[in-house]
């Protein structure tokens, strides 16, 4: 029988070993995934003479600064090289599995650890990623930690975490053709804001959410943490139990029957109750695009450009001033027809194969006329697309075919979009400087961004000729 409280809370419940005076939890971690900034981690436990709790629970993944381009000869920085050596000798002397560059399952740890059947309904996965969340979309309770707290999961397999508040989000009605979990989440955090989602745990139902693919799913946990949600999640269905069957390191036969029961007795009851609701028609969602430095800075692609002076907080509308200054655009101004200097397709947000095959349908028999990047999330999604023969409608629309990576999400690894340049891009976040110094970015779908390379400038993929 179901528990009557949320998804998260029955996890939470579920995995809890102690409670101290203050309400903090000690949690039990199913899975830590870890990365290239983790070598601090294990300093602090080989001084202390430490060993890992649990190797077996522990995943690691090269990420964040590999190149997409070249391999590891690719790679000039000395601070790189150091942070994948070490990656490497720690893993090796802590026997933790490593999916290295060059190894078949390297790729974005939200992208991979998913795909591999790593992550599962009902298990707690944490790391240092602040996009952790993303793993709700399988029905997992995924939650981004600092390396002091993954220090601590090493060593005993458990952290300490203050409950939080819970948020439904309601997603009633049916999407419309080119309309995508992009875009419900980018409407989300505009109508709620970048801290709309602060304390709270997010889980989504509703009729939208019912028949929404599971990688899509994930995109919309990814993205809640730009609304400042802690983690987000979709309680388990058919679908992601569909999922997680076709995936190798799933259990298999009597394991993979205890793994559904354990999801189905998690699953929040019908009188469930939750300190907040909020519900989004879907019918009413559009192609998004953002006009600011912050996802909160979204707007239908046939809106106005927003004007500070309309803001009633003074805070909120020096903030619109400076991101309208920063990005070089005024009130009241479409971006419709906004030129653009370059594209970008790819991070743990846009980089499955369902993201690939759509920017591949705008970008069949048609040439771009900016330069961009298409780059997988994964080399097992690489290796799909190729398959599929979606690297080659990209390379014939002029576009670079990339090895799986963060790459231009978050330019620390040669993948930068120059001073002054405007991007229309996939990943989740247009902060200043995000891409690379000066950098100005376009938030929007893998359709809208392969619409944006054919013609040049920011257009609806709805109206595409």
């Amino acid at each position: 029988m179901a528990l009557s409280s949320s998804f998260y809370r029955n996890i939470l419940d579920a995995h809890t070993l102690t409670e101290n005076a203050s309400g903090d939890r000690l949690v039990y971690v199913d899975r830590h995934y870890i990365d290239e900034t983790c070598f601090t981690c294990f300093d602090a436990l080989d001084a202390r003479k430490r060993k890992l709790r649990r190797p077996d629970l522990t995943f690691a993944f090269a990420d964040h600064v590999v190149p997409t381009a070249g391999g590891r000869n690719a790679v000039t920085s000395a601070e790189v090289n150091f942070v994948l050596d070490r990656l490497t000798a720690d893993c090796t002397a802590h026997g933790v599995e490593l999916f290295a560059m060059g190894s078949p399952g390297q790729g974005i740890a939200h992208v991979s650890a998913p795909e591999q059947g790593l992550t599962l309904p009902g298990l707690i996965v944490v790391g240092s990623d602040s996009h952790m969340p993303t793993h709700g979309g399988l029905g997992a309770l995924g939650i981004g930690i600092g390396l002091s707290e993954q220090t601590h999961v090493l060593a005993t397999q458990t952290f300490w975490h203050r409950p939080l508040r819970d948020l439904r989000i309601d997603l009633v009605g049916r999407l419309h053709p080119h309309v995508t979990a992009k875009d419900v989440v980018l409407t989300i955090i505009a109508r709620l804001g970048a801290a709309g989602a602060i304390g709270y745990a997010v889980e989504f139902a509703g009729d939208v959410i019912a028949t929404m693919p599971v990688e899509q799913r994930m995109t919309l946990c990814n993205m809640m943490v730009e609304g400042g949600a802690r983690t987000a999640i979709v309680p388990p269905d058919k679908l992601t139990f569909d999922y997680v069957a076709s995936r190798k390191r799933a259990p298999i036969d009597e394991g993979f029957e205890r793994l559904a029961a354990v999801g189905r007795r998690l699953l929040p009851s019908s009188d469930a109750v939750y300190e907040r609701y909020e519900i989004f028609d879907a019918h009413g969602i559009a192609p998004m695009v953002t006009w600011g430095i912050s996802p909160q800075d979204a707007s239908p692609i046939f809106a106005e450009v927003p004007d500070p002076e309309d803001c009633l907080d003074g805070a909120e509308r020096d903030r619109q001033r400076r991101a309208l200054d920063y990005m070089g655009l005024s009130p009241g101004m479409t971006l419709l027809g906004m030129p653009i200097d370059t594209i970008f397709i790819g991070s743990c947000t846009n980089g499955r194969i369902e993201d690939l095959r759509s920017a591949a349908a705008v970008l069949r028999d048609r040439r771009a006329v900016v330069p961009g990047i298409v780059v997988p999330g994964s080399q097992a999604v690489k290796r799909q697309a190729e398959a599929e023969g979606l690297d080659k409608i990209f390379l014939d629309a002029g576009l670079e075919w990339r090895d799986a990576g963060c790459s231009m999400c978050v330019s620390m690894n040669g993948d930068f979009v120059k001073p002054g340049e405007r991007c229309a891009s996939t990943s989740n976040r247009n902060f200043k400087g995000r891409q690379g110094p000066g950098s100005r970015t376009h938030l929007m779908s893998p359709a809208m961004a392969a619409a944006a390379a054919v013609a040049g400038c920011i257009v609806d993929v709805r109206e595409l000729d």
